[in-house]
């Protein structure tokens, strides 16, 4: 599997000159291919085959154009290739009901990356520094905060440019997979997740969202005085950089709160069952869409699903619907308003916290979609422990699941009247 190690360079000036020249002339070659591929007729080919005839027109221009001959080569062609992965990304948000454009022509505001693919890059050491040495560009100190495995190799490096003015190497690798862990796993989780409290889930443990109130209220600051300021003047410019500045860093917090987060449970755990949330439709409801989008709930499915495949860990997503209505106990839908934060099942009467309750069913649905079966001939296991609200101590119990035990919530239900 592919991902990715994020490494801050500092540049020199005239190296930050070069590596903005570098950069402009990609986005220049990207405009031209992307005119020479609209020209291109569909019954020509398929997609792939019809960006390649662009590529394969290269040579052709350095004959020309000068400032190619400075580009290294498979640079020049990972720019070309981008065409293709812009339009796959179009067309997968069409098929998740977007409305989506056409590709245009890119501002040098909006070209901000370009990639090495392969070789021309190689981590060095100069002068006690680590630098990254780049063909036909120059050798750029690198803030390398974590080493790269040994058994990882590096596929591509892209140096991206943020609208901070910060610069930066995304090192994509390409690492083996951990064997995947038994099919019955011991230690299981699912997790229900929130606005209130990010997430809670079955064991007991509940993580409160991120604080971002003092990071927001100074970003609005910065953003009114941008008002104020003449469009494209030195000041403006000044200005517009510290709101970017504003954003990077709410970004960062909230992404070192997500990776932290979803690396924890793919590691202490060998199953993980999530809600499968239609983020599209819940940003699009009026009232919460706001703390919607700053929970960032997609953005942690997909870091925890990579890492738990990383780690060969289980990941399930199941459908949400029905997760806080239904009892964890004995089945029974009930209706309550979100304000209500104790579930209380008037079939049974048992009682536990609403969103204890949810990441019970969650759990519940994905033991269902894995598979999981225990037979009469599997022995008796010891399973999470499950924290129980009315418990005057507050400590954790253990369930212990029965050999042939149907579901879950027959499990919990013995555990919690014992």
């Amino acid at each position: 599997m592919r991902y990715t190690y994020r490494y801050q360079l500092n540049p020199t000036d005239s190296q930050r000159e070069q590596l903005d020249l570098y950069r402009d002339t990609c986005r220049q070659l990207y405009n031209h291919a992307l005119k020479e591929f609209n020209e291109i007729p569909k019954s020509a080919g398929t997609l792939n085959q019809r960006v390649r005839q662009v590529r394969d027109q290269i040579p052709d221009l350095k004959d020309w154009w000068d400032d190619l001959n400075d580009l290294y080569s498979t640079v020049t062609q990972a720019a070309v290739m981008r065409i293709e992965h812009s339009i796959k990304a179009l067309s997968e948000l069409q098929n998740q009901g977007y409305k989506v454009g056409s590709l245009n022509w890119k501002a040098p505001q909006d070209f901000r990356s370009f990639t090495y693919v392969q070789k021309g890059f190689e981590f060095d050491s100069k002068d006690g520094h680590t630098v990254l040495s780049l063909k036909k560009l120059a050798d750029i100190p690198v803030v390398k905060h974590r080493e790269i495995p040994d058994t990882e190799t590096i596929k591509q490096i892209t140096i991206k440019k943020e609208p901070t003015g910060e610069w930066f190497a995304c090192v994509t690798v390409d690492g083996k997979e951990t064997p995947e862990k038994p099919e019955n796993p011991d230690r299981c989780v699912g997790i229900d997740l929130g606005i209130l409290k990010y997430a809670h889930d079955t064991d007991g443990r509940t993580i409160g969202s991120l604080d971002l109130s003092q990071e927001r209220e100074r970003l609005q600051r910065e953003q009114r005085k941008l008002s104020r300021k003449e469009h494209g003047s030195h000041n403006w410019e000044q200005q517009r950089q510290k709101v970017a500045e504003c954003h990077q860093q709410i970004k960062r917090k909230r992404h070192d709160f997500l990776h932290k987060l979803s690396n924890y449970y793919a590691t202490e755990y060998d199953f993980v069952a999530v809600e499968e949330l239609n983020i599209k439709s819940l940003l699009e409801s009026s009232g919460n869409s706001q703390n919607t989008a700053s929970a960032a709930w997609d953005t942690f499915t997909t870091l925890l699903k990579y890492k738990c495949k990383r780690e060969g860990t289980h990941f399930v997503e199941v459908d949400p619907a029905g997760t806080t209505k239904e009892c964890a106990s004995c089945g029974v839908a009930t209706d309550k308003p979100l304000w209500v934060r104790e579930h209380s099942c008037p079939a049974c009467g048992f009682e536990m916290d609403r969103d204890a309750n949810a990441a019970i069913n969650i759990l519940s649905r994905g033991f269902d979609k894995l598979g999981v079966v225990h037979s009469e001939a599997t022995p008796v296991e010891t399973a999470l422990p499950m924290f129980a609200p009315d418990s005057e101590s507050g400590a954790d119990t253990k369930r212990v699941i029965e050999t042939g035990s149907p579901t879950l919530k027959e499990r919990t239900a013995s555990a919690v009247s014992e």
